[in-house]
This record gives C-alpha cells, sequence and structure tokens, in this order.
C-alpha cells in the first residue's frame, strides 16, 4: 500500500501490542469509545450489533490481513454500537489511537496510508448497501465467498445468513439449490 523505511516501521510497531484472543472473546462492546484498530494476523472477527430485541446482526466480518475497528466512532470519539467477537483463535496487531497519530506525522507515507485504508472502508461499506438493497439473496450468497473466502467452513451459518440479510431457512434453500446444480 505505501513505501515504509525500516526505522518507520520499527518505531510506529513498538507503540502496537500483539495479542492472541480466543474464540468467542469480545475485543470492542458498545458504549465504549473505541481507541485502537485492530490488524488481523491470523484468525477471524465479526462485527455485529444488537438490537432493542436482543437479536444480534453480523454486519461484517473481517479476515487475515484486514484492519478492523468501529472506524467511524475511532475517529469521531464517540461510543460504539457495535461488538467486535473472534470466531475462532486469533491473533491481532492492536494500534491504540496514539500510534495512528504518530504514524500520521512522522511516517513519510503516514497520511497515505491513512487515506487508502479510509477509501477501503468507505468502498467497502457502499458495495455493501449495493448489496442489501440491490441485488437478491441469491446473488449476495453468490458473492460472499469473493469478499470472505472460505467463510463457509470458518463461520456458522446463522452469521452468514445474518450478515446477507436473509433466514437460516432461506439459506439453507440457497445452498441446496447450488448444490442440486451441481
Amino acid at each position: 500500500m505505501i513505501n515504509v523505511l525500516d526505522d518507520e516501521l520499527n518505531d510506529f510497531l513498538n507503540q502496537a501490542v500483539t495479542k492472541t484472543f480466543k474464540r468467542q472473546e469480545i475485543l470492542s462492546r458498545p458504549n465504549i469509545v473505541p481507541n485502537e484498530i485492530f490488524f488481523i494476523n491470523k484468525g477471524l472477527i465479526r462485527v455485529l450489533v444488537t438490537d432493542k430485541e436482543g437479536t444480534e446482526h453480523t454486519i461484517h466480518f473481517a479476515l487475515e490481513n484486514q484492519f478492523i475497528a468501529d472506524y467511524s466512532n475511532f475517529i469521531q470519539g464517540k461510543p460504539s454500537i457495535y461488538s467486535l467477537q473472534t470466531l475462532e483463535e486469533t491473533e491481532v496487531v492492536i494500534l491504540p489511537s496514539t500510534a495512528i497519530e504518530w504514524g500520521y506525522k512522522n511516517m513519510i507515507e503516514g497520511q497515505k496510508m491513512g487515506r487508502l485504508i479510509a477509501e477501503y472502508y468507505f468502498i467497502y461499506q457502499d458495495d455493501r448497501i449495493k448489496n442489501l438493497y440491490i441485488r437478491t439473496p441469491k446473488q449476495r450468497y453468490d458473492s460472499i465467498s469473493n469478499v470472505f473466502p472460505n467463510i463457509h467452513n470458518r463461520v456458522p451459518q446463522h452469521m452468514i445468513a445474518s450478515y446477507l440479510g436473509i433466514t437460516p431457512i432461506h439459506l439453507s434453500r440457497l445452498k441446496k439449490s447450488e448444490i442440486s446444480k451441481l
């Protein structure tokens, strides 16, 4: 994404912490101002929101070599509405806001890095909105593996259904339809 000098990278990473979380651990909770961004070395994280009736809705999955956070509330310094939950043992690099700010100020291409990450996040969110409102459930189902490779082997089906905006029964029908075509 950017050119980083070895000294810059070392100074940046000295401000970060690498941590491994067990399956089903919560990295970030609602009603708390997010103060860090996570980079996933290994594992899988689900972003979810719980509605007033207590139903969980899967908003996003993040896999290896991706950044994840409640990015807009991180930037605005507002309490999150999301939970970030590991779905398998997950190793992350935790980047506190102080490290991010240091990168912007001290890395030659730090501003560019921040812009590229924000652009990626914007494009993902824009595609997500298009998927929910323009594409059929079948089209969403067909494209999920492109966005999240091997997701069907790593995530419970009810979470995939939630992400797709369909019921688990509808997901089962879509899968059966795919199998019958083979």
